[in-house]
């Protein structure tokens, strides 16, 4: 068996186990999130089925015909709700755009809420309807799991154990479901995904339909991230790592094209793309600013620096 690029982390001794086993967890975590910037996660709450029956749907919208598609490609939501069109992302230094095409569902606002006016819609899918109604389940799981990983987060960086519990609630989540068609000629030097980081605080991302996932290390060597079954990637984002003053480190990654003979073959993944409120303050952490590690960002807030950056990849003009 080959060695794991990854570290691997058991969600459940946070969530059930022994005072000691929730210390070795946040430790664990904590290392990764420092050394590597990515760690496997399992017995992570997000019910195999809900992401099999998600995976489906998502494979027969990806399926319809172009024309169909399109009718829930929205313009002005910077690709923030409903489809957007093969071709349109790249990397924030590339200008060649990605080899995919993805759909984005984000957050249905619970309660009484300021924020619910700065959130569009989603868009719903007549053509395939499950498809979003699960998409809708599959975003709580995912916010749920993703809200206990952070707890641990704060721990890690000797916060309260809370510190993000408002900063997420009603947060500006994107599930994603990315669709890397099969590649058809030589692509024009770009791969399925190029080198990027993730914007947000972290991403959690469940197994793809097929390889290509690589990670760079710290020495410059990329790494494939093959997860086992049952096993959730979960990243450290933009937002994190300048939060805490590059403790924690957003790790560059990429999706690469399969060998030639693999071609034919399409990729399906479904990221989660964990936000806080557009409010939040990503100033430093004071605790995370010293004479070695002196500051090294500016104040923003999440939705400043959201727009900065969909600006940057091509989603906004």
């Amino acid at each position: 068996m080959s060695a794991r690029a990854i570290p691997l982390v058991n969600l459940q001794e946070f969530l059930k186990g022994t005072g000691e086993q929730r210390l070795d967890f946040v430790g664990q975590l904590s290392r990764a999130f420092k050394e590597i910037g990515f760690v496997g996660v399992i017995n992570h709450g997000i019910p195999d089925n809900l992401v099999s029956d998600f995976y489906s749907n998502a494979k027969s919208f990806f399926s319809l015909p172009e024309s169909v598609k399109r009718k829930y490609e929205i313009l002005g939501l910077a690709g923030q709700r409903g489809y957007t069109s093969f071709g349109k992302e790249h990397a924030k230094q590339s200008r060649v755009a990605d080899l995919k095409e993805f759909y984005q569902i984000g957050q249905t606002v619970v309660g009484e809420d300021e924020v619910r006016s700065e959130y569009p819609d989603n868009v719903m899918t007549s053509d395939i309807p499950e498809f979003t109604a699960l998409g809708d389940k599959l975003y709580k799981r995912f916010e749920e799991s993703g809200a206990h990983l952070l707890r641990a987060i704060a721990l890690g960086l000797n916060l309260p154990e809370d510190y993000f519990a408002s900063q997420i609630r009603n947060g500006n989540s994107i599930l994603r479901a990315i669709h890397y068609p099969p590649i058809i000629q030589e692509p024009d030097s770009a791969i399925r995904a190029e080198q990027h980081e993730d914007i947000n605080l972290i991403t959690l991302l469940v197994g793809a339909s097929a390889g290509g996932l690589q990670v760079l290390t710290l020495n410059g060597d990329w790494l494939d991230v093959v997860p086992q079954e049952g096993e959730i990637v979960v990243n450290v984002g933009d937002m994190l790592q300048r939060l805490t003053n590059n403790v924690l480190k957003s790790t560059t990654h990429r999706v690469v094209n399969p060998p030639k003979e693999q071609w034919h073959v399409p990729r399906l993944s479904i990221p989660f793309f964990l936000h806080p409120r557009s409010s939040m303050d990503l100033s430093c952490l004071p605790s995370c600013v010293s004479v070695t590690n002196p500051l090294h960002y500016e104040p923003i807030t999440a939705g400043e620096y959201l727009n900065e950056r969909l600006r940057e990849i091509g989603l906004k003009k």
